[in-house]
């Protein structure tokens, strides 16, 4: 298949769509071709039935080179095709596909910011030593905390770097069962589950910022809770979207101290298969003011599905890069990967959607 054939395929398929003609259009053409920033689009005209009285445009890119992936701008209002200005009909569609989706995806940076970054230690028993918390606070991260609760029933409350920093010990399980619900998607750790269930109580971890950056309060946030991992007792941490075993959160944290950001314990990586291939999502990058992203339906191995998606979100978070909708990304000069902007299919929630095949 070459990338015209590919695009006759994608506009094809988008107007068969349920929520627009509702099945195959008697008769698709395609007419003339052009470029538009840095991607090539094809234009077509169609016929919903053989005897609908005019021709309707549709167009379908935008696409690199001779990539066969789109980057989603498949698309018609459904208007009567003219031969002569059917370039400049085929724009004005691309450009409001673009701008609807920079308008969506600035209502949702608005709506989102960034954090919060709060999560639950799980415990054992409702019981704790906020003076031994202060002493490895002290200990691994030089962040020294003075004024301690004199009762450990009581909320320990501190300004560090000009944030607040909160640690509250509840004398119950998380609500709802939350916890080990959240604790199933975690399939690095196969005893998550059954060691979720054992916690009667749970340390509540916050980091409260003001003008600081989203990396400045998720560091603080992670150093608090993987110092909590040092109290006796301590089952899980509950954070990011699922539960977290507790050396491994403290092992990924203390990455900090080499310079490292602990990726791992801010992201979550999600892994699914569905009919047509494996799929994969971010959970937690909307806490820095990102986008989650996905990947669908992918020839990929599950391994190299969530190596690719943890050196993505690695490369967003240390760089602070925005990605957007019809942009590509890649690892490589050669390698450049159509990114989509539109509803999760992961997640219940605008994402972008990477188109990753193995090599």
């Amino acid at each position: 298949m070459n990338q015209a054939e590919a695009a006759r395929r994608a506009m094809a398929e988008w107007l068969a769509d349920e929520h627009e003609l509702g099945s195959m259009p008697e008769c698709l053409e395609q007419t003339q071709e052009f470029d538009l920033h840095d991607l090539h689009y094809y234009i077509f005209r169609y016929k919903p039935t053989r005897n609908h009285p005019d021709w309707l445009l549709g167009v379908a890119g935008g696409y690199e080179k001779d990539a066969l992936d789109h980057c989603g701008h498949v698309f018609s209002e459904m208007e009567v095709y003219q031969e002569a200005n059917a370039v400049d009909q085929a724009i004005a569609l691309v450009e409001q596909v673009r701008a609807y989706c920079m308008r969506e995806a600035a209502k949702q940076e608005e709506a989102a910011g960034i954090g919060p970054f709060a999560g639950f230690v799980l415990l054992r028993e409702a019981r704790w030593d906020p003076r031994k918390l202060a002493e490895d606070l002290r200990e691994t991260w030089q962040i020294e905390i003075r004024e301690l609760p004199d009762d450990p029933d009581q909320p320990l409350v501190a300004e560090v770097d000009g944030m607040t920093v909160a640690v509250s010990l509840m004398g119950a399980p998380v609500p709802d069962q939350e916890a080990e619900r959240n604790a199933e998607n975690n399939y690095l750790w196969p005893q998550a589950v059954e060691r979720t269930k054992l916690h009667q109580a749970h340390l509540l971890v916050a980091v409260l910022g003001r003008d600081q950056t989203a990396l400045s309060q998720a560091s603080l946030y992670t150093k608090l809770a993987a110092s909590c991992c040092r109290q006796a007792g301590v089952l899980g941490v509950y954070t990011t979207g699922t539960v977290y075993e507790p050396e491994l959160y403290r092992e990924v944290a203390e990455q900090m101290n080499e310079g490292e950001l602990p990726i791992y314990d801010w992201v979550y990586l999600g892994l699914y298969r569905s009919e047509a291939g494996m799929c994969a999502y971010t959970y937690g990058l909307q806490a820095f003011g990102k986008r989650e992203m996905e990947v669908l339906d992918s020839a990929a191995s599950p391994q190299q599905l969530h190596d690719f998606l943890y050196a993505l979100a690695s490369y967003v978070l240390d760089q602070d890069v925005t990605l957007n909708d019809g942009e590509t990304i890649g690892f490589s000069a050669e390698e450049k990967l159509p990114i989509t902007c539109g509803p999760g299919r992961s997640l219940d929630q605008t994402m972008l959607q990477i188109s990753y095949q193995p090599a």
